[in-house]
């Protein structure tokens, strides 16, 4: 069994709280990719390099042709720039926006690489180390596509890692279909045009007949209208407005058939209003079955932690190799809560079990 002391895994919460501090949402996520950068070629790993998709990766070479394993962990917040970066540790907790999600995702990368290099472990097949970008809101999983891309079918597993959740591994991929909604309009003055049709008012119209369109309990669906916004001032007519509507199932036939549902209700009735439909954001679905032998490991090695496993669907990075058909799992790290909120926490104690779920199961894989 690999060893290392406790003080190792301080080390790495303290990254993780380095990697806090440096902001980057989605689309923008130069500044911490340039960071992990740095730390990758300290570590002296090999074919280091940033793709185009703007994902960071290095290799840490096997002794043959083995197949690979790919350990990955996103860049990128849901916080826009102007969200103050605040931290704070009490005890047990840390505190701070992206802190969990996933500022200790990518601190693990950082520790399994040093772990790897430290220790000169060795092992048959390649370790390719990533961190990724566009994860998050539109981004749609932009930069594990890319890395996904590159590997294709090589490597034995892509296991992507995220702060919050430990003990669970997410073996599904929840399929998500994003659409924006533009409602256009001449617009005009509201007393001098009165009976001018409103952008607004059509959109309004048009969000309540998609709010009721009803959805299967099984498998589990969602409809969510998560954003609204247009017109010009309290007195315009307005000549536009938009609407984002989020659509999720665990199946693909039951998204397809909801998504064709709600394109019915987004047909203008009114004269003079022109309406326009686009996708803006997919997610692919996609599962390994609870059988699979990367299942099973993840599973075993928990067990050996004393931490009971959950089988669970989520829309992750592990989405676009699962829709593939590749084995892929997300994995947590420690337990926590409010992600995607700037009180988001995570606690610290677990994490000593999160982090050794990854060194065991490497081990395990890439031996």
């Amino acid at each position: 069994m690999i060893t290392y002391p406790i003080r190792f895994i301080d080390r790495i919460l303290e990254t993780a709280c380095r990697i806090q501090q440096i902001a980057a949402p989605t689309f923008d996520e130069s500044r911490r990719a340039a960071w992990v950068m740095d730390q990758f070629r300290a570590l002296n790993l090999s074919d280091l390099h940033m793709d185009s998709a703007g994902n960071v990766l290095g290799c840490w070479p096997g002794t043959a042709s083995a197949a690979p394993l790919v350990i990955s962990a996103h860049l990128d917040t849901v916080f826009p720039l102007d969200v103050p970066l605040t931290l704070d540790r009490q005890g047990n907790r840390i505190s701070g926006p992206g802190i969990g999600d996933n500022s200790l995702g990518v601190a693990a990368v950082l520790g399994l690489a040093e772990l790897l290099k430290t220790q000169a472990l060795r092992f048959p097949g390649d370790i390719w180390l990533v961190a990724t970008t566009c994860e998050e809101g539109l981004g749609n999983l932009r930069g594990i596509q890319a890395v996904v891309e590159r590997f294709a079918g090589r490597p034995q597993a892509y296991i992507c890692l995220e702060g919050h959740g430990l003990g669970t591994i997410l073996h599904r991929g929840l399929g998500v279909e994003r659409l924006r909604v533009t409602a256009r309009a001449q617009g005009g003055h509201s007393w001098v045009d009165y009976g001018r049709p409103s952008a607004i008012h059509q959109l309004m119209r048009l969000g309540s007949r998609v709010a009721s369109t009803r959805v299967p309990i099984a498998p589990r669906t969602t409809l969510n209208i998560g954003r609204v916004e247009g017109g010009t001032s309290i007195n315009t007519i307005a000549a536009e407005a938009w609407m984002e509507i989020d659509l999720r199932s665990e199946g693909a036939k039951a998204l397809e058939r909801l998504k064709a549902r709600v394109n019915r209700r987004l047909t203008s009735v009114v004269e003079g209003v022109d309406i326009e439909v686009q996708v803006v954001g997919r997610r692919p679905a996609g599962e390994i079955p609870p059988t699979h032998p990367l299942v099973a490991s993840a599973q075993a090695v928990l067990a050996e932690l004393g931490v009971t496993a959950r089988l669970d669907i989520a829309s992750t990075d592990a989405n676009i190799p699962l829709s593939l058909g590749y084995p892929a799992v997300t994995l947590g790290l420690t337990s926590g809560g409010r992600a995607h909120t700037v009180d988001e926490f995570i606690e610290t104690t677990p994490f000593q079990k999160g982090f050794r779920q990854i060194v065991n199961l490497v081990e395990r894989l890439a031996a």
